[in-house]
């Protein structure tokens, strides 16, 4: 017997796991995968590593700080800052058609350049930073507030409101369009307020030292251990049986598996108001150069690029949609030595069921046709870096599916959170993105925040 079954051994997960292990807890972390991560997670192919998910961990504070989401869960998980290994960002842009807006971990440089492009705008943002949610609230107060509708009251510049947005949506938008103002607050200020960082071996690192921190408290981990079932008897979760069809009991049970996956698992007739299954999904190309991005010309981190004035965050009528994305330099980080090989990233939206309807000889001619055309549109924001590709991959909807299970291909889980982390069992909970923390950090404060609220009561 357990005192906590966690299923999934993503950020969330682990964060949990640790955190419980920390209170001499009896846990075991499933994971169906033969890695820990999910998405967040890294693969080797043709002797080279590959990141996917993380582009960079926001929320970013130096050494030393004690206040803000950084600080408390190194607190919680009571990790050295050291640990993590963060590098700043050496700055980032929004770009669009006639306006860039930098910005870096420095809020003065966003609002120098703010003054300059909007300069009848600046009070106005200044007046919408003062009264953003308090971290503490981590957003919970804000949960049925149309972020674009507080925001439009706040900014009466339509080009500026898309630009804003346009980040916050790509990091952290789970539904088209728009997002809850509680979640804007939280990303506003982990973007623009705190800013960006990475370690040098990448998110490598990040699970590395969670997995072990978890392990060395005595947790157990389970990898190639998919859930099959979650038995309900008397409202409350009897057992788990995995695919091979042992059977685990715990206390309380924890899913990082996203809302409507962990339901789907429950073989219990479900109450009404079932949550409908996200739909934002992304492709990402990455490029292996022969040098640095910087000796190419292109000296920025990442660049959120839209093509015309306004944004359109939904999933697409096409395979992707090339109008917009995130382009990432994994080399562009103030590190104390070079990265190595030169890298682009680039993101962009996509539509699940259009990848999902291929065979496998038109998915891999679609990749190959996709990354050329995905390219050729992010070209038009940075240097021509094509010249100096020596290797290149990709990943789809259909990738984002088969690594966190998500319907659809849905990054960010289901459009509609479960911020209290509750379900309709009283001994079952869920963590992670449809819990309703986005961003690195703020996944790893899910696991955290529900496992000291209902599997702690601290």
């Amino acid at each position: 017997m357990y005192d906590t079954i966690i299923i999934g051994a993503g950020m969330s997960g682990l964060a949990a796991g640790i955190r419980l292990a920390h209170f001499d807890q009896r846990v075991c972390i499933l994971e169906r995968h033969n890695t820990v991560g999910g998405l967040n997670s890294f693969y080797r192919q043709r002797g080279r590593n590959f990141d996917v998910g993380l582009h960079a961990v926001t929320n970013f504070a130096p050494k030393g700080a004690r206040r803000g989401p950084l600080a408390r869960l190194l607190r919680q998980l009571r990790l050295a800052w050291d640990e993590l290994a963060l590098s700043p960002q050496v700055g980032s842009a929004i770009a669009f058609p006639g306006v860039r807006l930098r910005f870096s971990n420095e809020f003065a440089l966003f609002e120098a350049e703010v003054r300059r492009h909007f300069p009848h705008q600046i009070d106005n943002l200044r007046r919408m930073v003062a009264e953003l949610a308090d971290y503490d609230q981590l957003g919970l107060g804000d949960t049925n507030r149309s972020a674009r509708e507080v925001v439009g009251g706040y900014l009466d510049d339509p080009l500026l409101v898309e630009m804003i947005f346009c980040p916050l949506l790509f990091y952290g938008g789970a539904r088209e369009h728009d997002m809850d103002f509680g979640q804007f607050s939280i990303m506003f200020r982990a973007i623009f307020l705190e800013g960006l960082a990475r370690p040098l071996a990448g998110v490598r690192l990040i699970l590395g030292r969670l997995a072990r921190k978890f392990k060395a408290l005595g947790g157990e981990l389970r990898l190639r251990a998919g859930v099959s079932r979650i038995s309900v008897k008397d409202g409350a979760v009897e057992k788990v049986v995995l695919e091979d069809g042992a059977e685990l009991h715990a206390r309380k049970v924890l899913s990082s598996a996203g809302w409507r996956e962990t339901m789907g698992l429950c073989d219990d007739v479900r109450p009404g108001g079932e949550r409908t299954a996200g739909r934002v999904s992304f492709i990402e190309t990455i490029s292996v150069l022969d040098a640095e991005p910087r000796s190419l010309g292109h000296a920025q981190t990442i660049v959120f690029y839209n093509d015309s004035d306004s944004f359109c965050y939904e999933k697409p009528d096409e395979l992707a949609d090339l109008r917009s994305g995130v382009i990432c330099s994994p080399n562009n980080f103030v590190y104390d030595q070079p990265l190595g090989e030169g890298v682009m990233r680039i993101t962009s939206l996509a539509n699940y069921d259009r990848w999902a309807g291929l065979d496998d000889n038109a998915y891999r001619l679609a990749k190959l046709r996709w990354y050329d055309k995905v390219v050729a549109s992010a070209v038009r924001f940075v240097p021509d870096f094509r010249s100096s590709v020596i290797d290149t991959d990709m990943f789809t909807p259909t990738t984002i599916r088969r690594y966190t299970g998500h319907e659809n291909g849905a990054v960010y889980g289901a459009a509609q959170k479960s911020y209290d982390g509750r379900t309709h069992l009283k001994n079952l909970y869920v963590c992670g993105t449809d819990q309703g923390f986005v961003g690195i950090v703020g996944t790893l404060i899910s696991g955290i925040s529900i496992a000291n609220r209902h599997l702690l009561k601290v």
